[in-house]
């Protein structure tokens, strides 16, 4: 990865980038067949940026059409591993070389800081397509234990089309994270992203078609989730959808399997993610670290975010007066300036909910420490880093997913009280523990329901480890690791009798 870009050089090649608007169907960026567009906002500045195919039911057809030709084909499908490994690695090379042009396309679109999306979304989607190239090679069948008659291969195959519906909070990593695993296995893919983060994923399309992916395997189409997400929900000829989002979206995704064609669904949901501090946690300034870095990263528009501190009250007041010493170093401001580490919010609608979550705390009586405002920058939509205390476990900013910068310190007694606290809710995505008694946390760990528990620090593992929840927070395979590959490919038994016809077998 190149060095960071000064604010004046983003800028530069911000107004001097052409930006992709249209679908990509057949390896040809098109037009919406109706010609229907929408506005696509820079959060940022509130102003337009650009205007984006919306896609419909005939455009989603065209895409399945071609996608399911492709499959057939076998131009991938069955192209040798090592042929579609040299190919993704291929496309990170393309990437690589890109990676300014699409850091900033992300930050025009997202409002996520230049530095989050040059320092981490980017490389560590390159380093995902990359470790899913280098698996493609490398996943064996199996045999069973049949005896010397029998000849039993159990081997896993494409499942064919493959949706994936992406979210706006990480449109460049979720991308790789959903087409690494599923392009690796033979699949054809129609990926939707998030309307509010189109251009990102349009032009990492293109380079893959550049990379040498054919016309079919890898398209794009645009629009609204009620109606462009709605059609592949529903489409009869896809084979499975990879969602990540919002579990009230997730329900549909089901409803739509069900009224369709039982297409297998894979959900990555939302999140109401605890971190645990207990009493003898070490290091109280490296504690304050990992919690800001966990709550605040991308303006805690994250379904990992332990957007709930549950700390015992013997280090509850010192560790929330260290946490606001860390905020310092979070300034927020112009996304496109690499000084920031806090960007905008990503639209009008999430501002407006993640402003309406904070009254609605301060009227169920917990205590802004500080923060609480919307931020003075423009006509961008910014809000400034929240900290509630004395939170309750039932009020509402510490049972709904917020999904902006804002977190919710309550207090407990003990580490009895501190797992009753975290597992009391309809979530089950990650958790943090931090103690310096190892056999206490491994044991928190266990007793914590949530897909990801770190122990003593903030992260999601890496990518050799899989990812997703528990409850609410999503079901039916995992992002991230071989695991990936299992949800997009089909396990088949192929059973062969070759025992010698002349020689008679004993029947029980």
């Amino acid at each position: 990865m190149s060095s960071l870009l000064t604010r004046d050089e983003y800028q530069n090649l911000a107004d001097s980038l052409p930006l992709p608007t249209n679908a990509v169907i057949d390896g040809k960026a098109r037009a919406a067949l109706s010609g229907d567009t929408f506005e696509t906002i820079n959060p940022a500045t509130g102003q337009v940026i650009a205007r984006i195919a919306s896609c419909g039911q005939a455009d989603v057809d065209l895409a399945v059409e071609k996608a399911r030709l492709a499959f057939e084909s076998g131009a991938w499908s069955r192209a040798h591993p090592s042929e579609r490994k040299r190919v993704l690695r291929r496309l990170v090379k393309l990437m690589e070389r890109n990676a300014h042009e699409l850091a900033v396309i992300e930050t025009l679109e997202s409002g996520k800081p230049i530095y989050d999306v040059e320092t981490i979304d980017v490389p560590e989607a390159l380093h995902c397509l990359e470790w899913h190239a280098e698996a493609t090679d490398k996943l064996y069948g199996q045999t069973s234990p049949s005896g010397d008659d029998v000849v039993s291969l159990i081997v896993r195959q494409p499942l064919g089309v493959v949706a994936c519906v992406l979210p706006w909070n990480f449109p460049i990593l979720m991308l790789a994270w959903k087409i690494g695993p599923a392009l690796a296995t033979g699949n054809s893919v129609i990926v939707k992203p998030a309307e509010q983060t189109n251009m990102s994923t349009l032009r990492i399309a293109e380079l893959a078609h550049e990379a040498g992916i054919p016309p079919g395997v890898l398209q794009i189409v645009t629009g609204p989730g009620e109606t462009t997400g709605k059609a592949l929900g529903l489409h009869a000829d896809i084979d499975m959808v990879a969602f990540t989002g919002s579990t009230d979206v997730g329900r549909k995704f089901l409803e739509y399997s069900a009224r369709s064609n039982l297409k297998r669904i894979v959900l990555e949901c939302g999140g109401k993610n605890p971190c645990i501090v207990l009493d003898d946690a070490e290091n109280l300034d490296v504690v304050a670290q990992h919690v800001t870095q966990a709550v605040f990263w991308n303006m805690g528009e994250n379904c990992s975010s332990n957007s709930r501190l549950i700390v015992h009250e013997k280090i509850k007041d010192r560790l929330v007066e260290t946490v606001l010493h860390k905020l310092k170093e979070w300034p927020l401001g112009e996304p496109l300036d690499p000084g920031n580490r806090l960007g905008a919010i990503v639209s009008k609608e999430q501002f407006d909910r993640i402003m309406g979550y904070i009254k609605k705390g301060r009227a169920e009586g917990a205590r802004i420490v500080t923060g609480g405002n919307a931020h003075k920058h423009g006509k961008g939509y910014f809000i400034e880093p929240t900290v509630f205390d004395d939170v309750t476990p039932e009020m509402t900013i510490a049972r709904e997913e917020i999904f902006g910068p804002v977190l919710s310190v309550i207090t407990v007694a003990n580490a009895e009280e501190a797992v009753r606290v975290a597992n009391d809710t309809q979530y089950g995505l990650a958790a943090s523990i931090f103690t310096a008694n190892l056999g206490k946390a491994h044991r928190i760990a266990r007793d914590i329901r949530a897909g990801t528990v770190t122990i003593n620090c903030y992260g999601e593992g890496d990518i050799s480890t899989p990812f997703g929840g528990f409850k609410l927070s999503g079901f039916g395979g995992r992002d991230k690791s071989l695991h990936a590959h299992d949800q997009y490919t089909e396990l088949k038994t192929i059973w062969a009798d070759i025992s010698d016809p002349k020689v008679s077998r004993a029947v029980d």
